[in-house]
């Protein structure tokens, strides 16, 4: 099926309309009709070749909201006219312990990401949610509540179930004091989950701007990280700390912050090697630990929390003709806290 699309051409190129085939939808398929896609900072190293690996042309998206238009005759969990999303991924192999224990995320045969990538069993590229249709199968196709915003919903699967997803492992909740590292568009969705699973919540960040916000989003408390005074008073403090920043920066310096057993977990993905001092993790028997995503079921509580507690992420929309713009506006951090593209303008 013919769909347009935004696509990168190659690495040092601006997104430009494309066109992408889409296939008609088998037995299990869902076909979406895309009105929202979220702009997630991937997108942006995936179109520029910033990670390696980006095969062209590329078009980005991994945060779509749409209705679905048909389904195949054995779809079970999705009718026409239902508001549904379409996360990071669209298959992975299934069969391997982490996938039947519902942990797709982290999939051992084999994942099938939403661009970039090739159909599970077939040799046709991947192509995301800058277009104005995807079909998925419907295992991997999420249900949106009815009274999210969809496109406040959109930034949900990815920026959502990756602050989501360790905090629920760390069993964060009432009586623990938890430290947010950076407030963007992971940040700000880790605050409000943090907040509302009943956290003592202090954001980092560097930015002294930030802390009207920070506070409007439910955190408790903020340390600006320049202030080495206030540094030095937070040692020893936290149980927990999410470290959504994924520029070059110093563990050890925010290591120290946690208690006896506390841990931090990483969440962004900083471009190289970043030192860890052993003394620091042995002498509190502190943990530095990582996370990716979730899996289908994971991301589904998490939309079904939000709508029980009417959370979202705060957006600013826009159409996708100014994509390359916001492209340039992401690096500059001028973004409160996650564009979402209006598909329509491209129907």
């Amino acid at each position: 099926m013919p769909t347009p699309a935004y696509a990168a051409l190659s690495a040092d190129t601006t997104l430009t309309p494309f066109q992408v085939s889409r296939r008609e939808p088998g037995p299990h398929d869902v076909d979406i009709d895309i009105h929202f896609c979220g702009v997630c900072h991937s997108d942006l190293h995936t179109a520029r070749n910033e990670w390696g690996g980006t095969t062209y042309p590329v078009v980005p998206g991994h945060e779509i909201i749409g209705r679905v238009i048909r389904t195949g005759p054995s779809v079970t969990r999705h009718r026409p006219g239902d508001l549904v999303g379409v996360g990071c991924f669209t298959d992975t192999c299934r069969n391997c312990p982490n996938c039947l224990a519902g942990e797709e995320s982290y999939c051992e045969g084999g994942i099938s990401w939403t661009y970039n990538s090739t159909e599970r069993g077939r040799p046709e590229r991947t192509y995301g949610g800058y277009s104005t249709r995807i079909v998925a199968d419907e295992h991997y196709v999420l249900r949106i509540p009815g009274n999210l915003s969809p496109d406040r919903a959109a930034p949900l699967l990815c920026a959502g179930i990756t602050t989501w997803s360790p905090l629920r492992h760390a069993k964060v909740g009432p009586g623990m004091r938890v430290a947010i590292l950076g407030l963007g568009g992971l940040g700000h969705m880790g605050v409000k989950f943090a907040a509302a699973l009943g956290a003592e919540v202090t954001v980092v960040s560097h930015s002294p701007q930030k802390e009207a916000d920070a506070r409007n989003l439910g955190a408790h408390h903020f340390l600006l990280s320049s202030d080495e005074a206030a540094m030095k008073a937070h040692k020893n403090r936290f149980d927990y700390i999410l470290n959504t920043v994924s520029a070059a920066h110093d563990y050890n310096r925010y290591l120290q912050l946690l208690r006896l057993h506390g841990n931090m977990t990483l969440v962004g993905i900083p471009p190289e090697a970043i030192p860890v001092r052993a003394n620091l993790l042995v002498g509190q028997r502190r943990s530095l630990s990582g996370s990716l995503i979730g899996g289908i079921r994971e991301t589904q509580e998490m939309l079904d929390y939000c709508g029980a507690n009417g959370i979202a992420c705060d957006v600013e929309t826009i159409p996708v003709d100014h994509i390359n713009q916001a492209y340039e506006r992401m690096l500059r951090s001028d973004v409160r806290y996650r564009f979402v593209i209006d598909l329509a303008s491209l129907k």
